[in-house]
């Protein structure tokens, strides 16, 4: 009898599903979220529209939108997606820049922040998370193998996490800004990069921050109210002091949806950034911990997608998103119940608005993309290149001649 040998072509890590669970955990916060912009947006829908289901309406058509985004990301193939990072980094870029373009341009509080076609709005911003991910996940995936911190393969991607930092600080959008820097050191770090090149970065970035807090006086009494919100109770303490004090209407169990939720109609940014008050008066502490079981699920999932993915542009980008919606919803549960100053996130997944909600699961997509990748060819031409011997994937044996 014959002996065959059988050579795996690419590792079989490249048949892998999509993680259900994963799924189950996305599903599950935008129920909630849905859920709880239900009762929220409410008073305010009937108030202005004499109809109940207005916001909510709207939270539902770009649920859809987004969700047919994420499927779509979610197949398409990841080498594609990272071919095109180039055009969506200039793309986002451009599209940043319109909102300083008269006529176009959204303005609200003072900030241009938005791009205004008609009666849709969207807000360049939170596409910047998305697109500084992909550029750095693209740039340190060129550089797999070699030393990522190095002059050389260092100041190419500060610069570009620079630009998207300023060009978000231009819109006069801080907390943006700071969210997509800090995500973008995290990013620097998982990639390997060494850690002493960021110092002197950082002794310029520190300054940087002080400065433009203190030379806005609206983020001085966001500042100030945070440590005494009672001397500020008609201004920047509003917000933090009704928000505090809904939360502690809903105790243990909650006040449920009947006229227990009274106390949260007083809080002016409550469809937005501040809806996580009514969840908390709602459902109580109950349900405070709920949704972070639900959250730590979700980060769970995803950084195991990312260790165990075999494509490194994959993990690094898996990486990226997985912290920015993590990070992103710590910061606004923590802003809601007054631990942190005020500040202009959303709670991914809750706050009322499309261009958040679209680009949440659009990462969520390129996250359940890499559950299932293969390697790329990229990866498998510099693993071939140093490997030319005989090696083991899960078992199977492949030889390169």
């Amino acid at each position: 009898m014959d002996n065959f040998t059988f050579y795996a072509e690419r590792p079989n890590d490249s048949y892998r599903r999509t993680d259900p669970f994963f799924i189950v955990s996305v599903l599950l916060l935008w129920g909630l979220g849905i859920f709880t912009s239900f009762f929220c947006t409410s008073a305010k829908s009937e108030a202005l529209t004499g109809g109940k289901y207005y916001y909510l309406t709207k939270q539902l058509i770009w649920s859809a939108i987004g969700m047919g985004l994420m499927v779509f990301i979610t197949i398409f193939p990841m080498n594609k997606i990272r071919k095109y990072v180039p055009l969506v980094t200039l793309g986002t870029l451009f599209l940043c820049l319109l909102t300083f373009i008269p006529f176009i341009s959204g303005t609200l509080n003072g900030s241009a922040r938005w791009i205004s076609i008609g009666s849709l709005t969207f807000q360049p911003s939170e596409l910047a998370k998305f697109a500084m991910i992909l550029f750095l996940a693209n740039y340190f995936a060129k550089e797999e193998g070699e030393e990522s911190g190095g002059r050389k393969n260092f100041i190419v991607p500060m610069t570009g996490l620079f630009v998207f930092v300023l060009i978000v600080l231009l819109q006069r959008d801080f907390s943006t800004a700071v969210l997509i820097f800090a995500v973008g050191l995290v990013i620097f770090f998982v990639a390997g990069a060494k850690l002493w090149w960021l110092f002197p970065f950082l002794g310029l970035a520190l300054p940087a921050a002080f400065f433009l807090i203190f030379s806005e006086n609206y983020r001085i009494s966001r500042i100030a109210a945070y440590f005494n919100p009672e001397n500020f109770s008609d201004g920047a303490g509003l917000q933090i002091l009704r928000s505090q004090n809904a939360i502690s209407e809903g105790g243990f169990w909650g006040t449920g949806l009947g006229a227990g939720l009274a106390p949260i109609y007083r809080i002016p940014e409550l469809i937005t950034d501040y809806i996580f008050a009514g969840w908390a008066t709602a459902l109580g502490f109950v349900g405070v911990v709920l949704y972070f079981i639900i959250l730590v699920f979700f980060c769970i999932r995803a950084v195991r997608i990312a260790i165990s993915t075999p494509n490194y542009f994959a993990s690094v980008g898996t990486f990226g998103c997985v912290f920015m919606i993590v990070v992103q919803s710590l910061v606004n549960c923590a802003v809601v119940c007054g631990v942190m100053p005020t500040t202009g996130i959303p709670l991914p997944f809750f706050s009322t608005g499309g261009s958040s909600l679209i680009v949440t699961f659009i990462m969520c997509g390129f996250i359940l993309n890499a559950s299932h990748c293969d390697a790329g060819t990229d990866f498998v031409r510099n693993y071939s290149n140093k490997n030319r011997d005989k090696e083991s994937f899960n078992g199977v044996v492949v030889e390169y001649e």
